[in-house]
Parts: C-alpha cells; sequence; structure tokens
C-alpha cells in the first residue's frame, strides 16, 4: 500500500540486528514467552513451486486463477478494469462470492476508475472501488464500478451488515482538479446497485490519511488505522452515538443527519504500561507486551486547518509508523504496523508488528514482531506485513509490501511463518488477501501491474513441522 513515503525508502539507509520473527504462540490468545522463530520454520502447505507462467508461485497442490487484471478484463460498460487494486471485501453471494476490490488510483496510474453518473463523489479523483462476481469455482462472471471519484482507496474493512468501508489514503484538499475535500471513509454495498447511489463521505469517522477499520459486532464501535508520518499516525476508535444501530444504510444515514459529520465521538489512542505513557508502539519488542489503552477525544476530526494526529503532543497520544491493515476476529480489533526505523521516529526498528486490542480489557497487545530484514532480496525472508486476514484454518496471512521478493504469509496458530505465495513476476506489493465464507477460495491482489487472483487447493490447517 503505497505511501509518499515508503518503507522502501528507508529499508537500505537504516538496518540493524537479524532477520527474524517472534510470535507469541497462538493468534487467539496472549502467550507466553516469546518464540523466536527461523525463517520458514514450518512446513505450512510445502515449498513453493515457481510459477512456469512467471507470475505467482504457490505450494503443490494449488493453482490460481485470475479474476480481474489491470488495462486487460473489462467492465460491464466497456471500460478496462482499473489499475491498483487493493484492500478486498469478500461477501457469499448464491453459490459463488462477490468482492469489493480498492483501485488505490491517486494520479498517475493508466487505469481510472470511471466516473459513471451517480456514483462518482468528485470527478477529479480516478480512485474507487469495483464489484467482481466469482463463482463456486473461482472464475470471474463479471466486474462493475460501485463507487467511482474517490482518491487512492486503500484498504479499509467489512461490516458486520456484509457491506464494505473503502479508506482513503490522503489528506487532499480541494483544489486544481479535485473539487471536493479527500481523506474520508465511504460505505459499498457488494449487491444492492441502488444503495451506492450519489456516494456520501463518512466525516463524523475523521479526514486524515485512512488505512484499514475494524467493526465491533457488538457495540458499532469502528476501529481505523492511519498511515502517516511527520509525526507518525494514530490507532482511532469512533463510538457511535446512543441508540445508533448498525446495517444496511445505516451510516449513509447518520452521515446525511442533522449534525452528522461529528455524530458520535472519535478518540484517538494512547497507551501506558502501569503509569509510563508509551509514545511510540515502537517501543515494544516482545511479543505478549500488552498495554493499558485510553482514549483521547479528536479537538477538530474534519482537519478543517490542522491534521488530526498533528492536533495533540506526543504525551497525549501513542503513534506508530504505517499503521496498516486490520480486522476483526476473537472479540477484538487485530491491526499492523509495517516497519519502523529511527530515522522516522520511532523509538525501537523493526519489519513488521501485529497488534490486538480487546476492548473489553481496554488493554492492546504484541502478537508478532517481525526483526529487521538486512537481506530483503533473499526468498523466504519475511519483513513489511501490510494487509491481514485472520485464516479459517488457524493463524494469519499477511501480504507483504516490502524490498526486494514479495509474499503472502502465513504464521500458524503456533507461530511459526511459511510462505503461502510468491510474486514470480516483479517486486510489486500483495494486497488484499481474504477468504471466500467457506473457506475454499483465498483472494489476494499483487497491485502492480495489477491483478486480482482467486487461490485454491488443499486447505487445512497449515503444518507446524520443521523444514
Amino acid at each position: 500500500m503505497s505511501s509518499p513515503v515508503s518503507r522502501r525508502t528507508f529499508l537500505r539507509s537504516s538496518a540493524a540486528g537479524g532477520l527474524g520473527i517472534v510470535f507469541a504462540g497462538s493468534i487467539e490468545a496472549i502467550a507466553g514467552p516469546a518464540v523466536f522463530a527461523a525463517t520458514r520454520p514450518a512446513l505450512g502447505y510445502g515449498p513453493l513451486v515457481a510459477d512456469p507462467a512467471g507470475l505467482l508461485a504457490l505450494p503443490t497442490g494449488f493453482s490460481y486463477k485470475i479474476v480481474a487484471q489491470a488495462g486487460v478484463t473489462r467492465l460491464e460498460t466497456g471500460e478496462p478494469t482499473p489499475s491498483d487494486p487493493d484492500g478486498t471485501g469478500a461477501f457469499p453471494h448464491g453459490r459463488g462470492t462477490t468482492l469489493v476490490n480498492n483501485h488505490e488510483v491517486g494520479g498517475g496510474e493508466p487505469y481510472r476508475v470511471p466516473a459513471l453518473p451517480g456514483l462518482t463523489y468528485d470527478p477529479g479523483a480516478g480512485g474507487g472501488t469495483t464489484n467482481i462476481d466469482v463463482d463456486v469455482r473461482g472464475d470471474r462472471v463479471r466486474e462493475y464500478v460501485s463507487l467511482a471519484g474517490t482518491h487512492n482507496n486503500c484498504a479499509g474493512g467489512k461490516t458486520p451488515w456484509n457491506t464494505w468501508l473503502t479508506c482513503e489514503e490522503t489528506e487532499q484538499r480541494a483544489g486544481g482538479q479535485y473539487q471536493k475535500d479527500h481523506g474520508y471513509v465511504f460505505e459499498v454495498d457488494p449487491f444492492d446497485r441502488d444503495a451506492n447511489q450519489n456516494p456520501v463521505p463518512l466525516k463524523f469517522l475523521g479526514r486524515y490519511s485512512h488505512e484499514a477499520v475494524a467493526v465491533d459486532p457488538q457495540t458499532f464501535a469502528i476501529y481505523e488505522t492511519e498511515d502517516a508520518s511527520g509525526p507518525n499516525g494514530l490507532y482511532y476508535r469512533w463510538t457511535p452515538p446512543a441508540r445508533f444501530r448498525g446495517g444496511k444504510g445505516a451510516l449513509k444515514a447518520l452521515a446525511q443527519s442533522e449534525g452528522g459529520d461529528t455524530a458520535g465521538t472519535l478518540e484517538a489512542m494512547s497507551c501506558y504500561h502501569g503509569s509510563e505513557h508509551i509514545q511510540d508502539l515502537s517501543q515494544a519488542t516482545r511479543p505478549g507486551t500488552r498495554y493499558r489503552v485510553r482514549w483521547v477525544p479528536v479537538p477538530d476530526r474534519d482537519a478543517r486547518s490542522v491534521s488530526t494526529r498533528k492536533q495533540f503532543a506526543d504525551d497525549q497520544v501513542t503513534r506508530s509508523r504505517k499503521l496498516e491493515g486490520a480486522w476483526w476476529a476473537d472479540g477484538g480489533a487485530y491491526f499492523v504496523a509495517s516497519f519502523a526505523r529511527h530515522s522516522d521516529g520511532s523509538v525501537n526498528e523493526h519489519d513488521g508488528q501485529v497488534w490486538f486490542y480487546d476492548p473489553k480489557s481496554q488493554t492492546v497487545t504484541l502478537k508478532t514482531i517481525f526483526g529487521v530484514n538486512t537481506d530483503p532480496d533473499e526468498d523466504g525472508a519475511f519483513d513489511g506485513p501490510d494487509n491481514i486476514t485472520v485464516s479459517p484454518y488457524g493463524g494469519v496471512i499477511l501480504a507483504e509490501d516490502g524490498e526486494g521478493v514479495q509474499h503472502l504469509v502465513g504464521v500458524t496458530d503456533q507461530g511459526k511463518s511459511y510462505p503461502m505465495a510468491r510474486n514470480d513476476l516483479n517486486d510489486s506489493e500483495f494486497t488484499g488477501p481474504t477468504f471466500s465464507q467457506d473457506g475454499r477460495i483465498l483472494f489476494a491482489c499483487i497491485q502492480t501491474p495489477g491483478h486480482v487472483f482467486s487461490i485454491t487447493g488443499p486447505w487445512g490447517r497449515p503444518s507446524n513441522g520443521a523444514h
């Protein structure tokens, strides 16, 4: 998931320590002492087999199909599939699946999301979402625009009522080609085209460089990551107003109601270890590290004069470099910090953290940490996790966005890492991993030049056996 200053800018200039992934046991619980696992210590689904087509390496028995390709496949209206597929939601539809696929189009990409009447927020912006219908075998059926005229749609998240929240990773203001301000979250319905007419920004969720969201199905609170620097980004919680009930159309109706721009409460995370305030999440270096969380109200969520993250002093909030993917599971919100370097203001250096926020205890726990990767061109040297999905077979699948060889990385529920897929085409990042509801298909993207895949094979609990 691209940003103006990416991990690639920092990687070569500041590297300390050896490669390693540290994982605290089960993804479902806080474990005891840290486990330092060697690179690719688990069999997973077996070693990767190079793709004769030079596109996607997978374990033996697995195969892929291309369900969308930027500039090659066509939308229902005849235009080419837009560039830069990113965050993706999968929704059961009959015997198949409908994908809502973000397009992180920021302006220089060859294929914009077509600005169709009724579906366009700002005709000056080229991002948005397309919906892709896929049958039970993972074959493409059709693709069409579901949101246009948004900017740099990066990740997002599913709601409990089966819609997709797509996030603009930008703070772009109106001016020049842009007729409206950007940096918002929009809701997209995977099935109801009428519901997507006349897009409405959910301004109550704040205006900043949104990355991803996770929605609490019980309280309807929405947890949000911010991918930003100078200063580093924040982790946010939106609490809905009293008597709000989530459901199809509820967020849009709230946004359009009187006072809707500031409905509910938007707050930023502030972490403590005892009485010690934690200014940056990179301070944690061992899985199992747990911090108590306080939430601090955002003074001006629409950032009319000052970016939301700049409205706080460092001793008021807890920051993190490259807050990325998010996923709701196990009664809480998983979220990812892709990397940290001293040069970007981080306390310690790492090449990836996975955190878990527990709303019941109001604590955040470090689940996974990757050590700094000093040789990213080595196959199997995992680093730079970005998107995350919790696997129905145990553990998680992470999308790499780093330097050198790029993978879909699995981590078993016993904390062992394995390669799920490798980009054999180029060094572009993986994006948007998500499973079909029945667990038979893993969908994922290579962002450039722009492929969306359906991956099938002998799924089951990945092996924890050593190589």
